[in-house]
């Protein structure tokens, strides 16, 4: 949504009195990619040891915007009637002066500059849209959120967890008996959640020997060789890892730990972990589509990484975190007891003992998949290359974005620091922070 699209949503609100029916979608269609950009890519995708993603520029850009074309994924059903979300367009988020490289800039004007590489943003603030933008695809189309999708897995974790079907205390192996006397047995699902299983399997996609990029292999986000895993399911059996860690006593970003929540799901509930989704989230949201999950083998969702959706989808998810979730949803899906654990149930000595980096100044914790929670009640999922997920449910908003590498240099500003910038700016208060 270029800066007239700006101008006339705020008009159109006006006119209406704040009605419910303005949309962006609502201007003349066009076509997100052509017949012969189509050809080109399917053509360029890589066929040796290189994954398909280990690409940048337009090339990466383009396979983010249409994973669903170029390889197989599940389904994740909406249901009943969209539950549209208001305009309430704010100029002070649009024209708040940022750094970048050039000096200062308007955001708006940040976001469609060469500086970025966001493809879309939506920020919604007490349950309305009061920005949005799409600098580099069209607001209809369903992007790649990479590691997003991990905090949608230990949701759902949490919901059952909130009806006395999961206990976090318990180990792994109470609800995957198939895992009894692997390397995970007795590991305690709450240390899994937090990074902190201690298994020596690090997120690594550069040596294709690897602990992470076999199991990447297994579920078809890369190149099997003859020694690769069938599934992950054998593979998380089976394989010896070794630690880096005693359990809970150090942070490791593995998205093996995500995927054994996704398996106990499954194990919990009896059937697919998308349809545990669909079941226990996405039916609920009044979404306006459909989302998938990348599925590239055997029908297996990559639940470390693989979620589709459109970004005001995600954002309605993001609303069920707040106090503004009556706008989606009848249901209070997100009980407080688990917003509370996000924002206070940390083990701040995770981080303050990560095996790679330190986090940064203003960090309370990681927590259930969350990356980051902020002093100022901020919580934070990001997806590699360029994706993102906040919320703060103290002060009632929602971001969400997705982007793309511009280089093998990666000299595109990294989003979250300007959004937290804005964000702060426009919102920020210190007596707020919860």
């Amino acid at each position: 949504m270029n800066e007239r699209v700006t101008i006339v949503l705020a008009l159109s609100v006006a006119l209406c009195n704040g009605c419910a029916d303005t949309d962006v979608d609502r201007e003349p269609f066009e076509a997100a990619s052509t017949v012969a950009e189509t050809f080109r890519w399917h053509r360029a995708l890589p066929t040796d040891t290189t994954a398909w993603w280990n690409v940048v520029g337009e090339q990466q850009a383009w396979y983010f915007k249409n994973l669903h074309q170029l390889y197989p994924s599940v389904n994740v059903y909406r249901d009943g009637p969209v539950r549209e979300l208001r305009y309430r367009p704010m100029d002070a988020i649009a024209g708040y002066p940022v750094d970048t490289p050039d000096g200062q800039m308007r955001y708006l004007d940040f976001l469609h500059s060469d500086h970025s590489t966001t493809m879309g943003m939506v920020i919604v603030q007490g349950g309305e849209i009061v920005f949005e933008t799409y600098p580099r695809m069209k607001a209809y189309q369903k992007l790649l959120y990479w590691s997003v999708t991990k905090i949608f897995v230990s949701t759902v974790v949490a919901i059952l967890e909130d009806r006395g079907l999961v206990d976090v205390s318990k180990p792994i192996e109470f609800y995957i008996p198939a895992l009894k006397g692997s390397q995970l047995a007795g590991i305690t699902v709450r240390n899994v959640l937090d990074m902190a299983s201690g298994i020596d399997c690090s997120d690594n996609y550069e040596d294709y020997e690897s602990c992470y990029y076999r199991f990447e292999t297994s579920l078809g986000d890369g190149f099997p060789t003859d020694t690769s895993p069938d599934n992950p399911y054998d593979m998380l059996i089976h394989f010896d890892y070794g630690y880096w860690a005693e359990q809970g006593t150090g942070f490791d970003y593995s998205g093996v730990n995500t995927f054994l929540l996704g398996w106990l799901v499954e194990e919990v509930t009896g059937m697919p972990f998308q349809d545990a989704l669909t079941r226990e989230v996405w039916r609920h949201i009044g979404a306006e589509a459909d989302a998938s999950i990348f599925a590239g083998r055997y029908g297996i969702p990559l639940t470390p990484g693989g979620l589709m959706a459109k970004l005001r989808d995600v954002a309605r998810f993001g609303l069920l975190f707040t106090p503004s979730y009556g706008v989606v949803s009848d249901e209070k899906i997100i009980s407080d007891r688990y917003v509370d654990t996000i924002l206070h149930g940390g083990r701040p000595e995770l981080l303050a003992n990560a095996r790679f980096g330190s986090p940064p100044e203003g960090v309370r914790h990681n927590v259930y998949q969350w990356d980051l929670v902020f002093d100022n009640g901020d919580f934070f999922k990001s997806g590699w290359a360029g994706q993102g997920l906040l919320i703060n449910p103290v002060r009632d908003y929602v971001a969400v974005y997705t982007g793309y590498f511009k280089d093998e240099e990666h000299s595109e500003v990294e989003p979250l620091g300007v959004l937290y910038q804005v964000l702060e700016g426009v919102f920020g208060g210190a007596s707020d922070a919860p």
